[in-house]
């Protein structure tokens, strides 16, 4: 069977609030003790296995190292997800790009005993300099690359909800990537990187139409009709067969929060559903990923495709 890889970008009620210009941030809210269990669990009915990209700031917190080691323990993957979550990153000097990576990385080391190998981006912010830290440092794999041709519109809409001033709207112009990256590659590459080279692995998006494929996207098709949602899974998955893509889906926090949670956010789409109600219909998206492919974790798919003859080696272009 074809395999697939799942994972999670674990980012705190407070990382939304920063990127989204709210006050209040800085003290921390956080919901990852009501959500963690509930992806865990959601995830150990159907045997399945992820990659949890972790943010160093969340990692350095005492109160977090128990549901972080119990992610460990139940057979996942830890991920590097930055110290700060800041979608501006990729602005970071070369210098300031060594101290968020290595931060998140000795943090969560400490949390959970298991040393990241795998980065991606906040908000898919990606850079030369970054590339380089992580090569140096001796990192499998990159998981940054979101080739979507959808990027600039989702932003718009972002803009459009947020309290944003003018600085802070050019510190995040390129959130979720800049229009270009929707022409990078859906499958694995790699980067050749001061004479080493680095394994990308992207963020799958529908083949030919380079449409987005993860949870949220789809759960927020699911407010027009679930139906239809799944529906456009299924298309995407059977384009990804043909065009022998092997999908790499994302989940997000945000995925497991009914709207009697209490924990606003109310800018994300489906954040009004009720949990039970979105937690069907994210079971029914991941038993039809785990129906058609055999599910892995990031490192695996990575490990898989660094021994393949045929992967491309791109120049860092950004």
């Amino acid at each position: 069977m074809r395999i697939a890889s799942l994972s999670c970008d674990l980012d705190d009620r407070w990382s939304y609030m920063k990127t989204h210009g709210d006050g209040g941030w800085n003290t921390l809210p956080s919901y990852l003790d009501l959500v963690a269990p509930r992806i865990l669990s959601c995830l150990k009915q159907r045997d399945l296995i992820a990659t949890f990209f972790i943010v160093g700031q969340d990692a350095a917190l005492a109160r977090n190292h128990g549901l972080f080691r119990a992610i460990v323990e139940a057979g996942h993957e830890v991920g590097n997800h930055s110290f700060q979550h800041e979608p501006w990153l990729h602005l970071y000097s070369q210098d300031e790009i060594k101290r968020e990576i290595a931060m998140a990385e000795d943090h969560i080391e400490r949390a959970t005993d298991q040393r990241p190998v795998g980065f991606r981006g906040p908000g898919y912010s990606l850079s030369q300099a970054t590339l380089e830290e992580l090569a140096r440092r001796g990192y499998l794999y990159d998981a940054t690359t979101f080739p979507t041709l959808l990027t600039p519109l989702v932003r718009l809409y972002y803009f459009a909800t947020a309290n944003l001033s003018s600085r802070e709207k050019r510190q995040r112009q390129w959130l979720g990537g800049k229009l270009r990256d929707g022409l990078r590659p859906n499958r694995p590459y790699c980067w050749r990187v001061d004479g080493k080279t680095l394994l990308e692995l992207p963020v799958t998006t529908m083949p030919g139409f380079k449409l987005p494929m993860h949870m949220s996207y789809l759960v927020g098709l699911s407010l027009l009709s679930p139906k239809l949602a799944l529906g456009y899974l299924d298309l995407g998955l059977r384009l990804c067969r043909l065009a022998d893509v092997e999908p790499s889906v994302v989940l997000h926090p945000t995925d497991f929060l009914g709207s009697e949670d209490g924990q606003g956010l109310s800018f994300i789409p489906g954040m009004g559903l009720p949990l039970e109600k979105k937690l069907q219909f994210v079971s029914d998206v991941l038993d039809r990923l785990k129906a058609g492919f055999s599910v892995v974790t990031l490192r695996e798919h990575a490990t898989k495709a660094a021994q393949r003859s045929t992967l491309t080696v791109k120049n860092p272009s950004f």
